[in-house]
């Protein structure tokens, strides 16, 4: 070996040392669906680009990963520097000071095509606190071909009578075929998300305009009563285990005739790959009752970074990353255009290679579009919110009612007393936050 090959060698190894003693290392927190598993799965890319930071990744189930992430945040305990959250969190902990400002993430990041109403609600005071990686809202996916044997034909705007109309018909219980999956999973990011936006179809709400709890009324007793109908006679057995991943695997195994959730799943519905029913999929709007408000939700599972963070430029340098246009071009020259995060930015409904390949484009951005949460339901509410109340206390108090209503659902009181006891939980913590 040449004196020139050795020492050129030597110092490609000092190179490769001292890059190593700079590397940083980003610990993420993550949901385990299927967009988050897919980013994971592409971090090499973002490595190679970077290869003084180093990815670490925490995946975890919803709840698990709520429970953990508020609690890691709430402390200042710093043991993420990127953390997967929601519409929800992110207004109430800018304001709170616990995340960092995303106000400086560059030309390329191009923050005017955020879709307005996502952009709107990662914002607070004109800083926007969290980069989405997803958004969606809710809509029915049903099955063309057991539509068609029922000799029914679905709205593009149904009704929740129709739904139950559909759902009877359906329903083959000898061959493990149910006509509709709901969530039933406690949680208030599960069961209490989906009823939350169904209760706003049928006009009932969290509360009124002076905070009183609206459990014992009218409107919120049609809703649980129409919803235990509903999957009790036509859901699959066990539902009130079952949340969105769940639902999406009896869906993708040909056990459901309807599937009301959130549009993001649009794309695993359809893939062949993962999907036993792809080619006979078809989409719709949320229900409604009449009353003006459909039983859709507005959410964007986003990225942000915890105050406590001491990685805080580089986990910058991979949000920008992962949620940006280059990102999406990404996903889709590796998996297609039919599985790319959906429901960000407004060039991605402008492109027509996307329309092409995602039949559900348009049902999902005509879902989010549709979704207000400054006005979510019939009657005035003090809150913001469509799927959720803008508020502190509410993560808390919808996980004890989500438990309440996901009994009902196992049988294991009626909808009146899960009703009455909401109506007490409710009332007691309103009272005691001082509202």
């Amino acid at each position: 070996m040449t004196y020139t090959l050795r020492a050129l060698m030597g110092a490609t190894a000092l190179t490769a040392v001292a890059l190593a003693a700079q590397a940083e290392t980003i610990t993420i927190a993550t949901v385990n669906n299927g967009d988050m598993i897919r980013m994971q799965g592409l971090t090499s890319h973002f490595t190679d680009m970077h290869p003084d930071i180093t990815v670490e990744w925490v995946t975890l189930e919803e709840n698990v990963l709520r429970q953990n992430v508020t609690t890691d945040i709430a402390t200042g305990g710093g043991q993420y520097d990127v953390i997967t959250i929601g519409t929800y969190e992110v207004p109430i902990w800018g304001a709170n000071g616990w995340l960092v400002a995303l106000d400086d993430m560059g030309a390329e990041y191009n923050v005017d095509d955020l879709l307005p109403a996502v952009r709107g609600g990662l914002t607070v005071d004109g800083h926007l606190y969290a980069s989405p990686f997803y958004g969606e809202s809710s809509m029915v996916m049903y099955r063309t071909d057991l539509m068609e044997a029922a000799g029914l034909e679905m709205p593009e705007a149904p009704t929740w009578e129709f739904i139950r109309e559909a759902a009877a018909a359906m329903t083959d219980r000898d061959n493990e075929v149910y006509g509709i999956c709901l969530r039933g999973k406690a949680g208030w990011g599960e069961n209490m998300a989906f009823l939350s936006a169904m209760a706003n179809s049928f006009g009932a709400r969290w509360f009124d305009m002076d905070w009183r709890p609206q459990f014992d009324t009218e409107a919120w007793s049609n809703t649980l009563t129409f919803y235990l109908d509903l999957m009790t006679n036509y859901g699959p057995p066990g539902a009130s285990n079952n949340g969105f991943n769940e639902n999406l695997a009896l869906f993708q195994t040909d056990k459901c005739g309807m599937w009301i959730d959130a549009t993001v799943a649009a794309s695993f519905v359809t893939n062949p790959t993962d999907s036993q029913v792809a080619d006979h999929v078809g989409f719709a709007l949320a229900p409604d009752n009449g009353l003006g408000r459909r039983g859709n939700w507005l959410w964007a599972w986003s990225l942000g970074i915890p105050a406590s963070s001491d990685a805080q430029e580089a986990a910058k340098t991979f949000i920008a990353w992962a949620t940006s246009s280059a990102y999406t071009e990404l996903v889709a020259a590796e998996e297609g255009w039919a599985n790319v995060p959906p429901g960000t930015r407004t060039s991605l409904y402008q492109n027509q290679a996307y329309l092409d390949a995602a039949p559900f484009a348009e049902m999902t951005l005509r879902s989010m579009e549709s979704a207000d949460p400054t006005s979510p339901s019939v009657d005035p509410v003090p809150y913001t919110g469509v799927q959720f109340v803008a508020i502190p206390e509410f993560a808390g108090l919808a996980t004890e009612v989500g438990q309440l209503f996901s009994a009902a659902l196992a049988g294991q009181m009626s909808a009146e007393d899960a009703l009455s006891q909401a109506q007490s939980l409710a009332t007691e913590e309103m009272e005691a936050a001082g509202y």
